[in-house]
């Protein structure tokens, strides 16, 4: 397995999908139930590669990912050839992962406390195994609006 399994949840959420990767491997509901009962390890198998081709499309549309903590931002602009990070770093005691401390951020952007450092990493041989390492550690996949606006206002 390259990736992580999906949860139960995620299967609950992908089970239409689910049924049909079954049906592209020409096993049908009762052949699975059997699967499952008689040879787990096989339906194991399954489970994973199932998980694997759904990150495989996942991570193939990424764009944008965020990882939010209490001093730090960090907004990566996945690109085609390198993933490009704008890191905002506060020197105070201010949160910025509750409502307040948020607003106190965008109050004061320009103040002593907030720094902007920003890089470029390119990637390693496999681009969707770097993004997927950056969500295990935390990122989480968006629609990049915080990543455009610091984009636009520090270049």
């Amino acid at each position: 397995m390259k990736y992580s399994r999906l949860t139960k949840e995620q299967f609950e959420e992908l089970h239409l999908e689910f049924i049909n990767f079954l049906a592209t491997q020409s096993i049908t509901v009762d052949e699975w139930k059997n699967l499952k009962e008689n040879k787990p390890e096989l339906a194991e198998m399954e489970l994973d590669v199932f998980s694997d081709l759904i990150w495989e499309g996942v991570l193939k549309t990424t764009k944008y990912l965020e990882h939010i903590s209490p001093q730090h931002m960090h907004l990566f602009g996945v690109n085609e050839n390198n993933i490009h990070v704008i890191a905002v770093t506060l020197k105070n005691d201010v949160d910025m992962t509750t409502h307040e401390g948020f607003n106190w951020l965008r109050d004061n952007l320009m103040d002593e406390n907030v720094e902007f450092l920003q890089a470029k990493k390119e990637y390693s041989d496999d681009r969707n195994l770097d993004i997927f390492k950056l969500i295990q550690q935390g990122s989480v996949i968006t629609k990049g609006d915080l990543y455009k606006f610091f984009n636009k206002l520090i270049n």
